[in-house]
């Protein structure tokens, strides 16, 4: 089982942005991470998931951590019907960050994937130590 803790940071919203992903494989620790200009922490949270799923060999079975109810709600939730709706959201707007859904979607579909909300900035290490790296990357 492959574990992977997720995070996005975001100086401004929007603004300067980081992403970074801690994955847990056979004994191994990997870390990685990226930022962007002109983002947002909503688009930094999904793209931490999808770098770090892109990462791990297709068809692994995965507990993937965030301290996102926006990306877990997302795609184990709201994604059935937005799919259902035409990409619109329940008051018939287009999704957010649609792009990035799309590209979560397919990589879940890739996986078995366990996905699990943490509480943010509490006794979860590990998730303590994806949100330095998520923040330091917003800082470069």
């Amino acid at each position: 089982m492959i574990k992977i803790y997720t995070d996005g940071s975001c100086i401004g919203n929007p603004g300067q942005g980081g992403w970074a992903a801690i994955i847990l494989n056979d004994g191994k620790k990997i870390e990685i991470k990226g930022s962007k200009k002109d983002t947002t922490n909503n688009q930094m949270e999904l793209l931490a998931p999808i770098k770090a799923l892109k990462e791990i060999p297709k068809g692994s079975k995965v507990q993937i951590f965030t301290d996102s109810k926006y990306v877990k709600s997302g795609i184990t939730e709201w994604i059935h019907n937005w799919k259902k709706n035409g990409w619109k959201t329940a008051s018939k707007k287009e999704v957010s960050n649609k792009d990035l859904w799309t590209e979560l979607d397919f990589l879940n579909n890739e996986f078995e994937i366990s996905w699990n909300w943490v509480k943010a900035h509490s006794t979860d290490e590990l998730n303590n130590e994806v949100d330095l790296l998520a923040r330091s990357a917003a800082n470069n």
